[in-house]
């Protein structure tokens, strides 16, 4: 990822809060944001298939069959909610469709019986969307110039595509019913509130915010127990630091977040901040489990004022969400701290980090280590740290993590690996885990990048 120019912008989220609204709006509210997640529903079941990957661009092509269905007037569901509806789940569409590219990608790499020809064949294929169409609907096409003249099995190889293709695809589900989004001709200010676009025609809702910011684009409106918050997207100026000169070398850990090879730790203690709530969860979900089947025998049994009381005091997530949201925001509040301090205090032209791992599926951990991976914060870190990387016109650079873990920074020999502590035997060093992969991620990049 390159640094960013000192005059071009980047899109950040802020947040707005609405005052607590009526009971009657809320409903409002939460009965638009399913009939929301219906019409995405719909379109995921109509226009996620094989017959449909061509058909996805222009997304104008699948609104016009979709004003047409029937959907809307069924569900009475103002066109501004609706036709958001359906670009939203189109856009999910095509973004599933390029993930079953790239793994289908992933397996042509690892695939030792493919020759040259057969790889390039196929590739060429992903990457042509008529093709691919084509291919996966056994209908004819036009062999595509790239592949013209390879001495391949077309047949095969297609075969090959067909089963990778139905290995992958999933077909796209939600069963979130708490947002939407909203267009600016969905919503006016007037009095100090945003007034919305509701099913009654040419009548609007208020909703009074807690500020008088007004907006004029797409916002995501999620909806809370009494109240909404609106998700805005803004551009903000890159900021360019003359200053931030050196090059820093980070270990991303689970323990301490951020490990450098100066020996400097940011986010320490990481694991201190989310291994109780996760073992919070893990023993307030065996609890629910416990009553979850009381209730269950309860209802079996024709007990139904026991059931009443088990699912009225026992089987509520408001609460339980509440709590969970809490600590999630706690924790993702440290790690923008955490990152920004930093920043700050390192002026980091280019920070070099590895490429994450993908854990491996076939093997079986532990419950305590399958609730931690569950609850684990990495992918979040990182997309933080890409995103304040862009805001600071700062170049983030990922290498491939082999062998930056198992070996010693000090003589390039096997070493051993206890807890947070790694061991040479070669060459007698002690230290972390952590310090010894940031001074091989250093040293690996500095190889790469002699001269």
């Amino acid at each position: 990822m390159g640094a960013a120019s000192a005059d071009s912008t980047v899109t950040k989220t802020v947040w707005q809060y609405s005052q607590p609204l009526p009971e009657e709006t809320m409903t409002f509210l939460r009965g638009i944001a399913a009939d929301y997640c219906k019409v995405k529903n719909h379109v995921y079941r109509n226009y996620s298939g094989i017959s449909n990957v061509n058909n996805l661009t222009p997304v104008y092509n699948i609104l016009n069959e979709m004003r047409h269905c029937g959907l809307r007037e069924q569900l009475n569901l103002p066109a501004v909610y609706y036709e958001l509806a359906v670009a939203d789940a189109v856009t999910n569409i095509k973004c599933s469709w390029g993930t079953v590219r790239n793994k289908i990608g992933e397996c042509i790499t690892a695939n030792e019986n493919l020759s040259d020809g057969d790889r390039i064949y196929l590739r060429t294929v992903l990457k042509m969307n008529g093709v691919y169409a084509a291919v996966l609907n056994h209908q004819e096409y036009e062999m595509p110039r790239n592949a013209a003249g390879l001495d391949i099995d077309v047949q095969h190889l297609n075969n090959l595509l067909c089963r990778l293709t139905r290995r992958y695809l999933t077909k796209p589900q939600t069963d979130h019913t708490d947002s939407f989004r909203i267009s600016p001709n969905g919503y006016s200010y007037k009095d100090g509130a945003m007034r919305i676009v509701c099913r009654i025609p040419r009548k609007r809702i208020a909703i009074p915010m807690k500020d008088q910011r007004t907006f004029d684009r797409q916002l995501q409106v999620q909806i809370r127990q009494n109240d909404i918050v609106l998700a805005v997207p803004v551009e903000t100026k890159v900021k360019k630091h003359p200053d931030y000169t050196d090059t820093i070398y980070v270990y991303i850990g689970s323990r301490d977040m951020f490990t450098l090879s100066n020996g400097h730790i940011y986010g320490g203690s990481l694991e201190e901040l989310t291994d109780p709530e996760t073992e919070r969860l893990a023993q307030k979900n065996r609890e629910r489990r416990k009553m979850y089947t009381a209730y269950m025998q309860s209802t079996e049994e024709g007990n139904t004022e026991k059931a009443g009381n088990i699912k009225a005091n026992n089987l509520g997530k408001t609460k339980y969400d509440r709590q969970k949201e809490k600590e999630r925001v706690r924790t993702t509040t440290f790690i923008n701290a955490e990152i920004n301090r930093m920043i700050r205090l390192e002026k980091p032209a280019r920070i070099v980090i590895t490429r994450p791992v993908t854990k491996n599926k076939t093997k079986i951990y532990a419950k305590s280590a399958n609730r931690k991976l569950t609850r684990n914060f990495n992918s979040y870190i990182r997309e933080r740290l890409a995103y304040k990387c862009r805001i600071h016109a700062i170049e983030l650079v990922e290498i491939y993590s082999s062998r930056t873990g198992t070996i010693c920074s000090a003589c390039g020999a096997e070493g051993k690996r206890q807890g947070k502590a790694f061991e040479c035997e070669s060459c007698g060093m002690k230290t972390t885990i952590a310090l010894n992969s940031a001074r091989n991620i250093q040293q690996k990049y500095l190889t790469d990048h002699k001269g």
